[in-house]
């Protein structure tokens, strides 16, 4: 009976469990990850801003899911580069001109909180073409590996937040 209880312990040990290499998302970035996501996250603005859509896609994850609020012009999810390619072509391709710029970073675990500032002419001719439009949202992206995998905008801010899981502290 002892040996079978061995026997038994030693193959549950040896036996493979599903415990291998987790694909599961780290839960935090480190202070480097951190500091290359953000860098690479406002080169994306900025390419975005002159109307490079392929250098603005480049540093995002081939698979990234993309998701817009449904309110916005456009909005849904986007699965890959390719989708989100086309997405923002057609958003930076309605601008006559404008800007599309980050003002604060914040990280929570794996994600990066960006607070955008838009300001955008519309291309479309009508009564408001020449008015500006001024936004404040926030777009939350999910880092892994060193690549945003997902990205989530929000027309709240204060929604981004708690969505990402930061704790602000009270004003």
């Amino acid at each position: 009976m002892q040996r079978l209880l061995t026997l038994l312990t030693t193959a549950a040990i040896l036996t493979p469990c599903g415990c291998t290499k987790s694909t599961k998302e780290p839960s935090t970035l480190s202070p480097t990850e951190a500091t290359q996501s953000i860098t690479a996250l406002r080169g994306a603005y900025a390419a975005f801003n002159r109307g490079d859509i392929e250098a603005a896609v480049q540093s995002f994850d081939t698979q990234i899911e993309w998701t817009e609020p449904a309110e916005f012009p456009g909005g849904g999810t986007y699965h890959g580069r390719e989708e989100v390619k086309r997405y923002l072509a057609q958003s930076r391709a309605a601008w006559a001109e404008g800007s599309s710029d980050p003002e604060r970073f914040t990280t929570s675990g794996n994600r990066i909180v960006v607070f955008v500032h838009a300001r955008v002419r519309p291309r479309v001719q009508s009564k408001d073409s020449q008015q500006w439009q001024d936004v404040r949202l926030a777009d939350v992206y999910t880092i892994s590996n060193g690549h945003a995998i997902r990205m989530r905008a929000f027309a709240d801010r204060q929604e981004a937040l708690r969505w990402a899981g930061v704790e602000e502290p009270p004003k």
